[in-house]
């Protein structure tokens, strides 16, 4: 097949084999604005045969154990690790983000792989005591078919493997749907795949307009399920669109996680979480802190740390040695980003540094900025500024801050450092997400649950339930033979 390095667009995975169905789309890096790749792009047509080809496949996927299937999720997750290099080189110029945390992406990438591989064999059922005599009830779960699975830009890797490594193992078929941006990684997984002979139909690599396939995706009937990552707006119309199929979806959408630091808490550990949970992948993650909230007594001591931390972040090209920050994925994203600082200064905020790109950089790039004194009603403390932002705003008290953390339509992450075990848990029980990281500002990990309260989201992903989510439960009764 063509490598995303060749000059010939890259080829779509399909049915078994590499094929160029339709025209090329051209893979453009953020930070330089030059073409890096194109991948061919496959129009409505072609998916609802995809789609055909995926159930055609069902049969015989589903129908192998549970250790079979964890077998094929091993060997890939070695086609992976085999590529490591060449996939974080891909990242990196398809999403902007340094390669350090491209490589950091492949390796939550092998785990969850590898997690999954294991959880295959685990799609347990159970034998319900029976309340008549002669009758027998068993409780089975089996694959809920073919999977259309809907892949975001910013971690293009990891948030992919989230949705197919669980639906494999389930034994459902797979199309994989990457963002146009950023589909060239996606090319060398489906490379791992081929070579670890997943039969032909179990996974598929889709490529095109989003309108169109999504549209064929969510009307087709033999596709039994759609998971999606992506904004909070594009999974209301997602809801809608399932109405007339009712058909079951995961969703992990938007996030406007709020970071709460008392007067207790370790200093470097919160100014080290700030950072983490804030500027990683440049602040383009759906569980990037975007309120900070610290506690009167240490307000001015942290921000005064956290600016000088922040002022020395480097920003650049991905591909430098040492750059923190890279580009934003496009003009688009960074012009939102100053919008929000703008707005944020116009009503009050103190700008305390960045705001604006560094020198010699084009217009995609943002320097770490932090704002001080932010008001709750401002644009970037109401929605999800995807950039390298950081609202800092001052609290008294534990209810006051639970109160203005709650205060949001989303529900995915939330962060809280103190030292005083007694208020960890009475936070993190009250705070309404889906994920609280307590002193941890890296909480996800392959066996625990990963999704969203209110609109963030539907369902969720790893740990046993992200299994749950491909499988539907089937009850048995069988009565007594005369």
């Amino acid at each position: 097949m063509n490598s995303p390095s060749s000059n010939s667009p890259s080829a779509l995975y399909l049915n078994g084999e590499w094929k160029n169905p339709g025209p090329a789309l051209e893979v453009v890096n953020p930070s330089t604005g030059d073409v890096i790749g194109s991948i061919s792009t496959i129009d409505r047509d072609g998916a609802r045969q995809a789609i055909a080809d995926a159930d055609a496949s069902w049969a015989g996927w589903k129908s192998l154990t549970g250790k079979e299937r964890g077998a094929y999720l091993h060997a890939v997750a070695a086609g992976v690790e085999k590529r490591a290099d060449d996939i974080a080189r891909a990242i990196t110029l398809e999403n902007g983000k340094p390669l350090a945390q491209s490589k950091g992406e492949i390796g939550m990438t092998l785990d969850h792989f590898q997690w999954f591989a294991e959880e295959a064999k685990r799609s347990y059922g159970r034998v319900v005591p029976n309340q008549i005599p002669g009758k027998r009830h068993i409780v089975i779960r089996q694959s809920i078919g073919v999977v259309g699975a809907i892949a975001p830009w910013n971690f293009p890797l990891v948030l992919a493997v989230r949705k197919i490594a669980p639906a494999l193992a389930a034994g459902c078929p797979v199309l994989l749907k990457p963002a146009s941006s950023t589909p060239l990684s996606s090319v060398l997984l489906a490379e791992a795949v081929h070579e670890a002979g997943l039969p032909k139909g179990v996974f598929q690599l889709l490529v095109g307009s989003s309108r169109e396939l999504g549209a064929e995706l969510m009307e087709n009937p033999s596709c039994r399920k759609i998971t999606f990552t992506g904004s909070t707006e594009v999974g209301r119309e997602l809801i809608r669109q399932s109405a007339d199929q009712v058909k079951e979806l995961s969703m992990e959408l938007g996030g406007q996680a709020p970071l709460v630091i008392f007067n207790d808490a370790d200093m470097e550990k919160a100014l080290e979480g700030a950072l983490i949970t804030k500027f990683r992948n440049g602040g383009q993650s759906c569980i990037a802190s975007n309120r900070i909230y610290v506690q009167r007594g240490i307000y001015d001591a942290f921000l005064e740390a956290f600016v000088a931390k922040a002022s020395a972040l480097k920003v650049g090209d991905g591909m430098e040695d040492g750059v923190d920050i890279g580009p934003l994925i496009d003009q688009a994203t960074a012009d939102t980003a100053r919008t929000h600082i703008e707005a944020a200064v116009q009503s009050g905020a103190r700008l305390l540094c960045g705001g604006k790109s560094p020198e010699g950089r084009g217009p995609n790039f943002l320097k770490a900025t932090i704002l001080a004194d932010v008001p709750e009603d401002t644009l970037c403390m109401k929605e999800e500024t995807f950039a390298p932002v950081a609202p800092v705003s001052v609290f008294d008290d534990e209810d006051e801050a639970i109160q203005r953390a709650n205060n949001t339509e989303y529900g995915l992450a939330a962060y809280v450092f103190t030292e005083d075990l007694n208020r960890a848990w009475r936070v993190a029980e009250a705070l309404e997400a889906g994920t609280i990281g307590v002193n941890d500002s890296v909480p996800t990990t392959s066996q625990c649950p990963f999704g969203g309260m209110k609109q963030s989201g539907l369902g969720r992903e790893l740990g046993t339930e992200g299994l749950d989510a491909f499988l539907e439960t089937k009850h048995i009764a069988f009565a007594q033979i005369s």
